[in-house]
């Protein structure tokens, strides 16, 4: 691993970070802000997944979450949205190939060499953060934005001991009936839609729901409702019973100021349950 830059950030760090990804096959790129408390002694995580055409720094610079997690206490990682380099597939496409991980582990050609998003994000990224930082890895928690609040969604769900609470700001909530799903989903994982199901927040939400609560934040004026199908995840909050909270924020769309206009209620959240 090796040191980008570090800056002095609400009296912690600032760090952005580059390693070699086994499971990526390229150099990642990671963003990690470390609050002034991890100088005493490790301090619980919050990870915050990026959309679609993000890199690390996206969020790093304009989701104003620094300032909260410091208050909190609280870590927190900026993942890059996918593999990266020469040699690495693309497509014309700004929703697949580079900015367009999906946060799934590819199947299909030629995507499958290095598109492992959801290996990075589960095992290989943890397992390297727990190793060189002052983090809690027993006490983690999890949100994104668009494609990223899709990724939390179903990362969290899949695994239930790992994140005291998950959270997302506009997510791709229902993929394998949206055309932000379907065409990413087939190209990754090929038309086998029974392999579809584990990477849908709304059937994941109606299977197995997610043992903590849950907070979604929608913009009600985002230019790309059809595409996110936040009612489908509504229902199947509502039909699982699921503890939680979903919001449909007037006037909003699907940028950054809607992000960091609600950004400190999300960290708030996230801190309520990993301190508990």
């Amino acid at each position: 691993m090796e040191t980008v830059s570090e800056n002095k950030s609400f009296d912690g760090v600032q760090g952005v970070y580059t390693h070699a990804s086994e499971v990526c096959g390229c150099d990642m790129t990671f963003g990690l802000f470390l609050p002034e408390d991890a100088k005493s002694g490790p301090v619980p995580l919050l990870w915050y997944l990026s959309g679609l055409t993000c890199t690390h720094e996206n969020a790093m610079t304009k989701a104003a979450a620094q300032q909260w997690c410091a208050e909190q206490g609280i870590a927190i990682v900026f993942p890059d949205t996918s593999p990266r380099g020469e040699g690495i597939a693309d497509d014309e496409a700004y929703d697949l190939g580079k900015g367009a991980g999906f946060y799934v582990d590819a199947t299909e050609n030629p995507w499958a060499s290095n598109f492992k998003m959801w290996s990075y994000i589960a095992d290989e990224l943890p397992s390297l953060l727990g190793r060189n930082f002052e983090l809690d890895m027993d006490r983690q928690s999890i949100t994104g934005h668009s494609m990223g609040g899709h990724g939390a969604l179903t990362i969290a769900m899949a695994h239930p001991d790992r994140f005291a609470s998950v959270s997302a700001f506009a997510p791709i909530a229902n993929p394998t009936a949206s055309d932000w799903g379907k065409k990413q989903l087939g190209a990754y994982l090929g038309e086998d839609k029974g392999q579809w199901a584990k990477h849908d927040a709304s059937l994941q939400m109606k299977e197995v729901g997610f043992d903590g609560p849950v907070l979604i934040d929608q913009g009600a004026s985002d230019n790309f409702l059809d595409l996110l199908r936040p009612e489908a995840l509504a229902h199947a909050m509502m039909a699982r019973r699921q503890e939680g909270l979903f919001r449909m924020q007037k006037g909003y769309d699907h940028s950054y100021f809607f992000i960091s206009s609600f950004m400190e209620d999300h960290v708030t959240f996230h801190a309520e349950a990993l301190y508990t």
